[in-house]
């Protein structure tokens, strides 16, 4: 359907016009890099091919376009400041750029917009959602599995990644913190957490870990017990008194929850 050697070359040169040095930017060229290549493990272990597969891949490459100009406007990936899935629509659809990736149009029309009716433009702009519209889930398993993919490299990316790049604060200032007891809730309840319910960073690292309650295929719990990345998540920090015990809790239940969609 389209070259994906092509297409990343497209995205390589969009992205060299930022500044790489930036911890930020280059975060998410890594990012964008890795969720292609988890892409690829899913659709391999789900057996996706063919044209689901190719648009799989495409969104995978270009989900995160509109990070870039978000960072180098407010070197940040607050959403508050623009809408960073909205901004790659303006890119992508807008603006034309579209074509530099895929010369067909005719997936263009993939998911109506709410303001231009391109179908193709919301499917860059779904995946920021935490849940899909449950009429998404049958119709387009690309975009189902760009929403896994996502998920799963963030894991990657709270491994290797500093308090200061993720968030903006300093180690000090993160390990003074308690997860809330509503964020603890909703763990204990095998609940996605939302961004209006968190009230600090360590609620929003929490969050992270539960993205393991919503996945949707097994491969995608085999890829997080292969890598062992909850744990690895949670060793990397230096969690001491109540906050390590609130850590505690929160990784042997999302350990418990991933064995058993093993299974």
């Amino acid at each position: 359907m389209f070259d994906i050697l092509k297409a990343k070359e497209s995205f390589m040169n969009y992205v060299r016009q930022f500044d790489l040095t930036n911890d930020k930017i280059h975060l998410k060229l890594v990012h964008t890099l890795e969720v292609v290549h988890t892409t690829e493990y899913l659709c391999h272990h789900e057996n996706i091919t063919g044209v689901e597969r190719d648009l799989a891949y495409l969104i995978a490459l270009l989900h995160d376009i509109g990070r870039f100009e978000q960072i180098k406007r407010f070197n940040s990936f607050d959403d508050r400041n623009i809408d960073h899935a909205k901004l790659g629509v303006q890119v992508l659809f807008k603006e034309g750029m579209i074509r530099n990736f895929i010369d067909d149009d005719q997936y263009d029309e993939m998911y109506d917009n709410y303001k231009t009716k391109t179908k193709g433009a919301e499917a860059f702009s779904l995946y920021s959602l935490k849940t899909l519209p449950e009429s998404t889930i049958e119709e387009d398993i690309s975009l189902y599995g760009l929403q896994n993919s996502d998920k799963l490299d963030n894991f990657r990316v709270k491994n290797i990644e500093s308090i200061q790049t993720l968030f903006s604060i300093s180690d000090a200032d993160f390990y003074s913190q308690r997860v809330s007891q509503n964020i603890l809730k909703d763990i204990e309840n095998h609940t996605l957490i939302l961004k209006e319910n968190r009230h600090n960073e360590v609620d929003m690292w929490v969050s992270y870990m539960a993205f393991v309650f919503d996945l949707n295929f097994t491969s995608s719990y085999l890829f997080i017990r292969e890598n062992d990345y909850i744990h690895r998540n949670m060793e990397r920090l230096h969690f001491t008194g109540d906050l390590k015990e609130d850590m505690l809790f929160v990784e042997k239940t999302c350990q418990s929850y991933i064995e058993e969609k093993c299974k």
